[in-house]
């Protein structure tokens, strides 16, 4: 269908002229009514559970009346917000609105059967979204009319706090119609950003190595998970992967990932998880059942005490993003190392004991290829100001007095010694590394523009950066180079390099 006359009546009437009607009252559904009306919709919730609609409103109420008592909301505008709800009993009450979010069960063929519903009862200027996590949008628009006016509309929980909303374009979907939903998400506080329909869209799809590459070196039995929380939480992140996979539930967190997984044909890089499938047939969900990768919620690691050794000998070693890095923190600590800037390899040395910036290959294979036993790898320090520990791996034969020299200099850093078994990438490293990589081939399969990408990982997951900020501040050889280490390391096309990233070094 062309583009003329496609006048949406939401984008053109005031608020209150132009009703909204969202089909379930979960959480979710919830969320989106209450975003609608204190924009000043009239808005309808229906739910097919006997008394599901007015509970949720109920809810809703009682969300308002927290905002009052902290001072957010006026009591008056509560009462003006609630009055604009009201539940509804049949999809045929729903003839009026200008915009339909259905927020039910996430499968596809229920979806479907709703969707070609409401096709066939609201008027051509009518809007349809889904709430969608992960069901294309273009199959959800098989067999209706009007295919061209569904929009995906993928909000973040608790609806009311995140600013992200996922805008989805289907293959029918036209530009106007995503333009419109685009300006509402506006109009509602909401941050819009646009994706192509793909598997996981960008925040689903882009997430997955934050929970896969902590689940591969559980595997490997290379740390415990509370140690590789601490390792992803001092780069930045607000919680480390073991304990957000126990918020969010083992079996959500599986799903997506094998809903994710199956509808990329068996990608490797999206494969599930042996370790989270043994928790989730174990029973172990995470807190909603009170154990999971721990028993309740985990305690907080005690503050590091920056050490205060004398390092006369300590130097600096090579150049690059992350040879910086280490400098800024020195300084910060009020250390002058010496610059050896002329060498093979990147990171600090002391008295012959070598701690090399993580390249993704094992301590123990650098040090047999350079035939120094003395030998560490440490991860990517990216977030010093946050920073509190700092993964290491040393080589087989690193004595007993050096490993505990190289953890007097993370001391000194200000880091507590994190100490992995070898594995290549360590932590922080090979999590950034795929975060980036998958970021890039989102951009370059035409899933979302970059900025798309950095908004939506920052507000829709709460990241401290998004991928292309962390390529900014690494670089693309650094990331390309250990990526390839790993494929090295692996043979497994997980590890494989997004064309976009090789474009960038080579300056295309």
């Amino acid at each position: 269908m062309s583009e003329e006359n496609k006048g949406w009546a939401i984008a053109q009437r005031e608020p209150a002229q132009a009703p909204v009607a969202v089909i379930g009252a979960g959480v979710m559904g919830a969320g989106i009514a209450q975003v609608a009306a204190q924009a000043g919709h009239p808005v309808q919730l229906l739910d097919l559970r006997p008394g599901a609609a007015e509970a949720a409103i109920g809810q809703i109420g009682k969300a308002l009346q927290g905002l009052v008592d902290k001072g957010r909301l006026e009591a008056a505008q509560r009462e003006t917000v609630l009055a604009r709800l009201r539940p509804a009993a049949a999809v045929s009450e729903l003839a009026d609105a200008v915009l339909v979010v259905e927020v039910i069960v996430e499968k596809l063929e229920p979806k479907q059967a709703l969707l070609r519903e409401l096709d066939g009862l609201l008027p051509p200027e009518a809007l349809i979204a889904s709430n969608t996590s992960s069901i294309s949008i273009t199959a959800l628009a098989n067999g209706m009319q009007r295919p061209e006016r569904l929009v995906g509309m993928h909000f973040f929980n608790p609806v009311p706090l995140m600013k992200l909303v996922e805008v989805v374009w289907g293959a029918e979907t036209l530009a106007s119609a995503a333009a419109a939903v685009e300006q509402i998400a506006r109009r509602w506080g909401k941050t819009p950003v646009h994706a192509k329909s793909t598997p996981g869209f960008i925040v689903n799809r882009i997430a997955r190595p934050y929970y896969a590459e902590t689940l591969q070196l559980l595997q490997e039995q290379a740390a415990t998970p509370a140690l590789l929380d601490r390792a992803l939480r001092a780069a930045g992140f607000r919680m480390g992967p073991c304990e957000l996979m126990d918020l969010i539930g083992h079996d959500t967190n599986y799903l997506v990932t094998q809903s994710v997984f199956e509808a990329n044909f068996g990608d490797k890089r999206y494969q599930p998880s042996l370790v989270q499938k043994a928790l989730v047939d174990g029973g172990r969900l995470g807190r909603k059942v009170g154990k999971g990768f721990y028993d309740g919620v985990p305690a907080a690691a005690a503050p590091v005490e920056p050490g205060t050794e004398e390092l006369p000998g300590l130097v600096l070693v090579g150049q690059g993003p992350l040879v910086e890095l280490l400098a800024g923190w020195a300084q910060q600590r009020g250390l002058a190392p010496r610059r050896r800037i002329e060498a093979d390899w990147c990171g600090l040395e002391l008295d012959g004991l070598q701690l090399h910036l993580c390249r993704g290959r094992s301590a123990a294979q650098l040090a047999h290829e350079r035939k120094h036993e003395a030998l560490a790898v440490i991860d990517w320090p990216v977030a010093p100001e946050r920073a509190d520990g700092l993964a290491i791996a040393f080589a087989p034969r690193v004595s007993a007095p050096q490993r505990e020299q190289a953890r007097a200099v993370l001391r000194r850093l200000g880091w507590e010694a994190l100490v992995l078994r070898d594995i290549p990438g360590l932590a922080v490293a090979r999590t950034l590394a795929m975060l980036v990589n998958e970021g890039a081939d989102a951009v370059w399969q035409g899933v979302c523009d970059e900025a798309g990408a950095d908004t939506a990982m920052k507000l829709g997951v709460n990241y401290p950066a998004g991928p292309f900020d962390w390529l900014a501040q690494l670089g693309a050889p650094a990331v390309v180079e250990l990526l390839d280490a790993l494929f090295e390391a692996y043979r497994s096309e997980r590890y494989r390099v997004s064309p976009l990233l090789r474009q960038r070094i080579w300056g295309a």
